[in-house]
């Protein structure tokens, strides 16, 4: 992620929404409240050696006070474009989060911007959680400080040394799979510039893609990607006359803090890795049958933890950056690793239940920028009683036409479901 934020901001933002009227100042508190109490502040950072500790202290909250006028959807959409494209100070100590609220009168969104190197998206929702449940003065949910020394990946080698070598035995098979996908097309690759839509999904089409998933025996994630794949298939006709690259291939990402020892279940860090699928997605496929494809195809990797070959897979590009100008790092995974698009899943609603009423009333939104990785990410965030879509493009692959046919492709796919399962 630091190589990564060195071409280019990679800040993710988090929004939860508060059924209360703003005070700014009282909610500034609790953000510093919640951030010393936790040792999140006084971050310094040594990119030379590759180490960072955590000095404590005052927090030093960066808190904007957005209105949301007349049009709410439309200030959070601008206020997440400008996180996603606005560098954090690189100086020591560093404060990697920046907060702002959307006032919209009688309730108001508290959101985050984190520099992604630092925390993963499940802990940014504890601490989110843990502030609103603050300034709406209700119990604080029962979980532990976030730990801010996590194990490093190396400890993965020493508990599961066989999925490791599995793993790399795997590789040959994923470098042939990159040779069958299609390339997105960048009008300018060293132009990084994230877009930001978003969609949300209501009670009736959570229920549809449950009841729709149980039905073909078949993840939410699964469903998920397979909506994706064929929302993504009528905008990319050129691959049909291909001779080689005719699939489609989607990233997603997954949460590995249980392959590590106990110090990562409360770690303010990512634990990540990641996993492709491709098909060529053909005329006429029913969304059933490329869901049983997809989730065939998840179920082989989980099974055999080949989703660690990421990992392996980013440790030898870090032997090759060095070697490479800006240009080509810009365009290093998009010519050797391509994805047509990347989704990444949070289900808030089941971290929720372990605080019990104190999260009654709030709602929760997620937006994940692209990185270099591929052209546009899905973050689909699943609450008690609907999805929440955040939908990252970059506007050197994808125009705000090409997102929004993209977008109703995959809710029109959704939507779908409930005929489809009655079939």
């Amino acid at each position: 992620m630091l190589r990564w934020r060195d071409l280019h901001p990679y800040n993710p933002v988090h929004v939860v929404r508060i059924p209360a009227a703003l005070d700014a100042e009282r909610l500034r508190a609790c953000i510093a409240e919640r951030l010393e109490a936790w040792g999140l502040s006084g971050l310094a950072v040594d990119c030379e050696r590759w180490r960072f500790r955590y000095d404590g202290g005052s927090a030093a909250v960066a808190l904007r006070v957005v209105p949301a006028a007349s049009d709410p959807r439309a200030a959070l959409a601008r206020e997440v474009e400008r996180e996603f494209n606005t560098p954090f100070d690189r100086g020591n100590p560093v404060n990697p989060f920046r907060f702002f609220a959307l006032d919209e009168g009688g309730a108001f969104g508290c959101a985050v911007a984190y520099d992604h190197f630092v925390a993963s998206g499940d802990s940014i929702v504890r601490l989110l959680t843990a502030i609103a449940c603050a300034y709406l003065g209700r119990d604080l949910p029962p979980w532990r400080p976030l730990e801010r020394y996590p194990p490093t990946y190396r400890s993965v080698a020493w508990r599961h040394p066989l999925w490791l070598v599995r793993a790399a035995l795997g590789l040959p098979s994923l470098i042939a799979s990159t040779r069958r996908a299609h390339r997105p097309r960048y009008g300018e690759v060293e132009n990084p510039y994230n877009s930001f839509a978003y969609v949300r999904l209501g009670q009736s089409q959570l229920d549809a893609l449950l009841t729709t998933g149980k039905a073909w025996r078949v993840t939410f994630n699964d469903l998920l990607m397979a909506s994706l794949l064929q929302a993504l298939s009528p905008l990319a006709p050129e691959r049909r006359a291909a001779r080689r690259r005719r699939e489609l291939a989607i990233a997603s990402i997954v949460n590995i803090r249980g392959d590590f020892d106990a110090g990562a279940a409360d770690a303010l860090a990512p634990f990540l890795a990641a996993f492709r699928v491709g098909h060529e997605v053909p005329d006429g496929i029913g969304l059933e049958r490329l869901a049983r494809d997809v989730h065939a195809a998840s179920a082989r990797v989980r099974r055999g933890h080949r989703y660690l070959q990421s990992i392996l897979a980013l440790g030898l590009a870090a032997l090759m950056w060095p070697f490479l100008d800006a240009r080509r790092r810009h365009g290093f995974y998009a010519k050797h690793h391509p994805a047509a698009a990347g989704i990444t899943s949070l289900n808030v609603g089941a971290l929720w239940q372990e605080a019990g009423a104190a999260t009654a009333g709030l709602d929760y939104l997620r937006a994940v920028p692209t990185g270099p990785l591929c052209p546009v990410v899905f973050a689909v965030t699943t609450v008690p009683d609907a999805v929440h879509v955040g939908i990252a493009f970059r506007t050197a692959a994808w125009s705000a036409s090409q997102a929004a046919a993209l977008v109703a492709g995959f809710v029109g796919a959704v939507a779908s479901l409930p005929a489809e399962a009655a079939r």
